[in-house]
């Protein structure tokens, strides 16, 4: 696999902002445009590791690609092209760092909330569960056990923090308070639709996708858009299907596999990460290249 793209060097582009993982650049001439980045940098407990997975921006971006064409009768999406021909000229320049890890989107206003769904008991909704059964406001089943899947998806928003610092989850009420009730209730519907055709999908490639979060914004028609990434392993938690064993953690294609490892270690997940092995990184990478592969092939 190609060397590792840490960040990406556009001199005549503006970079407009440097995510855990994207570069998104402002491009002269073309407002209504972003041209968006996904680099080899991976994030765990929203601290972004010194050490790239190499190959891993192309691969996010080639799931997002499939996904939004799969997934396009449900909502509209902000892409334009993933074609480096069909950028404007000043990007194509740039074509080594850009070639199968950028897009050309339209420029959205991005409602600031991230737009979880969850169809199984995991992660931080275990660790609440276990305290309360009462979760987000979602009053759940007792004596669920950790990866049990729910009778029906559940919309669990979160606000959406700046870099370096932590998103928090919120109710469905607390939500329309922040942006209103009508924008929700579009969200919160586009969101279950969303997952619930690719969970069904995913299923008969042997994935189970247990939870995924999605990003909109709206376009100047204040039409609501699928933005930034869609159901990658950066943004989901993928778990085989024939290895699925409920009352316990999961495998996992994602990168899950690196908080593990992190959890393992005496560091207090705040900056600086420590440096990663080199298996570490060549396992997490192959649990990427194999999602790609069972989804898309």
């Amino acid at each position: 696999m190609s060397e590792a793209v840490i960040a990406t060097n556009c001199p005549d582009l503006h970079l407009l902002h440097r995510g855990k993982v994207r570069d998104m650049y402002e491009i002269p001439g073309h407002e209504d445009k972003l041209l968006m980045v996904a680099t080899d940098r991976i994030s765990a407990y929203d601290v972004v590791m010194a050490d790239p997975i190499p190959g891993k921006g192309k691969v996010l971006t080639q799931i997002s690609l499939f996904w939004f064409k799969l997934l396009g009768d449900i909502v509209p999406n902000h892409l334009i092209s993933a074609e480096v021909d069909q950028f404007p000229e000043v990007c194509r320049q740039y074509r080594d760092q850009l070639e199968g890890r950028s897009m050309l989107v339209k420029r959205t206003r991005v409602v600031p909330i991230e737009c979880i769904v969850r169809g199984y008991l995991s992660g931080s909704f275990w660790s609440a569960y276990q305290k309360n059964t009462t979760v987000c406001g979602f009053a759940l089943p007792a004596g669920m056990r950790e990866s049990d899947k729910f009778p029906q998806p559940l919309f669990t928003p979160s606000t959406k923090a700046d870099l370096g610092l932590h998103d928090e989850n919120i109710s469905v009420e607390r939500m329309r308070e922040l942006v209103g009730a009508e924008l929700t209730d579009a969200m919160a519907k586009v969101s279950v639709r969303l997952y619930q055709q690719a969970a069904d999908y995913a299923r008969t490639k042997g994935i189970i996708i247990a939870d995924t979060k999605f990003e909109m914004g709206m376009d100047n028609d204040n039409t609501l858009l699928l933005v930034d990434e869609v159901l990658t392993p950066d943004s989901s938690r993928f778990w085989p299907l024939d290895q699925y064993t409920p009352g316990q953690g999961q495998p996992s294609f994602d990168k899950q596999f690196l908080r593990d490892y992190l959890s393992s270690l005496d560091w207090n997940k705040q900056p600086p990460p420590p440096p990663l092995p080199a298996e570490i990184l060549e396992k997490t990478q192959s649990r990427y290249l194999e999602a790609q592969h069972k989804l898309t092939l």
